[in-house]
């Protein structure tokens, strides 16, 4: 059972950014927060046992108690595990709710997300995963600003659709639903005579109703959360960070692999997403 809202720490300035976030999501969610520190391998762990100190660092140590300090009604629990940081991260998202990590994103990850850690995590967590950026994130919770969905309006997926709402009302934010369509009307418009605009005009409000019916049995489950739509004429990869300018939180999806063989992977748009936008970015597996 997941009852628990999980973050991965390492005392450096971007973890301590996913911690704050993290636990005020488990906060408003009524769920312990589990803090978990990769200390490497388990005979690092067990040598710094060994030396009498204690398997905490100190800056992971400060950032424990000053969110349990900061929180006093959270379950707070604070843990070292041994291992690689993305399959050890991963394997506790079997039991989370939600899985947080840090990221300074435009170009990699720091600290404990050195290099692809980071997006590796991200493709093999169970649950949803929240990637958090140090400093330009917003740090209030992001309460101004509206959640941002990426949805395909011929194959939405509710796993992520259910999410990116459910993140609206509790909230108390919109939310702006975000799809790229570069292949129809746009590419139609350069080839059409003139004086058939009204025929490109249709075409876009076709795929605009395409899209708000997608939509339309999530408006009727979440009526308190207002929606914009809207069909975009750019790749989805910079339809999201564009928009993600002023959100709170952008949603996109991650499918599953059908075959057990088939290895987890970060399609280029949520690779894109991940490093460059200027939000918090939730990637929500489905199948």
């Amino acid at each position: 059972m997941a009852h628990n809202v999980t973050v991965g720490i390492d005392g450096s300035v971007p973890s301590a950014a996913a911690a704050e976030w993290a636990a005020r999501e488990a906060a408003r969610r009524g769920l312990a927060l589990r803090m978990i520190h990769v200390a490497g391998t388990e005979a690092d762990a067990l040598e710094r046992d060994l030396g009498g100190g204690t398997a905490l660092p100190a800056p992971v140590a400060d950032l424990c108690d000053g969110i349990a300090a900061a929180l006093p009604g959270l379950d707070v629990t604070c843990e070292v595990q041994p291992g690689h940081p993305a399959y050890t991260l991963a394997a506790a998202s079997g039991r989370a709710e939600l899985l947080v990590l840090g990221s300074r994103g435009l170009g990699g990850f720091t600290g404990l997300l050195i290099g692809s850690v980071g997006l590796r995590t991200a493709a093999r967590s169970q649950c949803p995963v929240v990637l958090v950026r140090a400093l330009t994130d917003r740090q209030d919770g992001g309460a101004a600003g509206d959640v941002v969905v990426g949805l395909e309006s011929d194959r939405p997926s509710d796993a992520v659709l259910e999410f990116a709402f459910r993140q609206a009302a509790d909230h108390g934010t919109g939310l702006r639903a975000v799809e790229s369509r570069t292949t129809s009307h746009d590419a139609y418009a350069t080839r059409a005579p003139v004086g058939q605009a009204e025929i490109r005009a249709a075409m876009a409000a076709a795929e605009q109703l395409r899209l708000e019916d997608a939509l339309a049995p999530w408006r009727e489950k979440f009526p308190q959360v207002r929606v914009e739509a809207e069909v975009c004429p750019w790749s989805p990869g910079r339809a999201l960070v564009e928009a993600s300018h002023g959100a709170c939180l952008v949603v996109l999806g991650r499918r599953t692999p059908e075959h057990p063989l088939t290895g987890p992977r970060l399609g280029p748009v949520a690779q894109s997403v991940l490093h460059h936008a200027h939000a918090p970015v939730a990637v929500v597996p489905h199948p």
